[in-house]
């Protein structure tokens, strides 16, 4: 499967519309309802109207998640208003576990909903349950599978944080190279999606990753001594979100870019266990993750709605949250799997012995 650039992505930056958020209306039950089926692949099909989703994931009483944790992407606050919303538990399964745990794990720990890397998606898909939400059709095609298998709710770009106390804002990421910059990835490239990522921001020339290029300027920094620990560093390189989120907590000793020549973009995947324990709660959790509340959520934790394109035309992204993001260059870069896939060996015999 290939991705392309998402045009989609561009609208998210723009400042237009007004902060609504959406509530499911309550009205009167239509007779002769068929019966429900919490299997189906949509809300239409398996229970007629949101009251009976409801109705049938406050039966089940509760929803297992895995991997979300609170500082990311908001997950704290969405999780409570999930729960308080609909008088759920939601039971927490490792927080910190990355995509690839979700899948190995899911034998054991039994979660319903997945929160995944696009790779990791497409390679687990026959292990989804198809669901289509209500506003499927908002969802740019580029970050969808067309069965409904799995499906974007929010994404970012690579970025640049860095202390202006200390530091000029970096134009790219060679610039990171010149005295002064301690440097940090977001965990190891070879264990962490974020700092690989982080590699291959640095890695673009021209719109396309060259993973010999993002490990011959980590290892410079090695070597200069200027790579460091994220304790030790006045400028990491992370997911916009988590910079942003740090400048918003502390405005005069943190600053975030995004370098013109390297957009690199990336999405989360949602998707439904087939064999998820509590299978209405869980279609009931994507359709509040991707209704305007949901997806409004998300962009209070500096991540950008999938849906936000629509949102801003309809009115209901929240304008004044959008205003907070970080300014992208223009739409990202989305790498292909086979790119991903190529850079990541590149990396398994590279990164080791020339960055350590």
């Amino acid at each position: 499967m290939t991705v392309r650039t998402c045009a989609a992505a561009a609208a998210i930056l723009a400042s237009a519309g007004c902060g609504a958020s959406s509530t499911h209306s309550t009205s009167a039950q239509p007779k002769n309802l068929p019966p429900v089926n919490v299997q189906a692949s949509s809300m239409k099909a398996g229970f007629a109207t949101m009251d009976r989703l409801v109705e049938a994931a406050k039966r089940e009483g509760q929803l297992n998640v895995i991997a979300l944790p609170h500082d990311w992407v908001n997950y704290g606050e969405i999780i409570d208003t999930f729960a308080d919303k609909y008088g759920l538990k939601v039971n927490e399964l490792e927080p910190t576990a990355g995509s690839k745990r979700e899948l190995d794990a899911a034998a054991q720990l039994k979660p319903d909903v997945f929160d995944l890397t696009l790779d990791v998606a497409v390679s687990g898909a026959d292990r989804f349950a198809p669901y289509k939400v209500q506003s499927w059709q908002d969802l740019p095609d580029d970050v969808k599978d067309p069965s409904g298998a799995w499906y974007a709710a929010y994404g970012g770009y690579m970025s640049i944080g860095y202390d202006p106390r200390e530091v000029k804002a970096p134009a790219s990421f060679a610039d990171l190279l010149n005295p002064g910059y301690r440097v940090a990835l977001d965990g190891d490239p070879l264990r962490s999606d974020g700092a690989f990522d982080g590699v291959m921001a640095a890695s673009m020339r021209s719109g396309v990753p060259q993973p010999s290029q993002g490990v011959a300027l980590f290892a410079k920094l090695k070597q200069a001594g200027r790579l460091t620990d994220l304790a030790k560093a006045n400028t990491v390189i992370a997911w916009d979100h988590l910079n942003a989120a740090r400048s918003a907590a502390h405005s005069d000793a943190w600053k975030v870019t995004i370098p013109k020549d390297a957009p690199l973009g990336g999405y989360h995947m949602q998707a439904i266990s087939k064999a998820a324990p509590h299978p209405a709660a869980a279609r009931l959790w994507q359709e509040f993750l991707f209704s305007n509340e949901g997806q409004n959520l998300f962009q209070k934790g500096f991540a950008r709605p999938a849906r936000s394109e629509a949102m801003l035309m309809k009115g209901t992204l929240d304008a004044e949250q959008a205003a907070k993001l970080p300014k992208a260059p223009g739409p990202p870069v989305l790498m292909t799997i086979p790119q991903a896939d190529a850079a990541k060996a590149y990396l398994s015999r590279e990164w080791t012995k020339s960055v350590g």
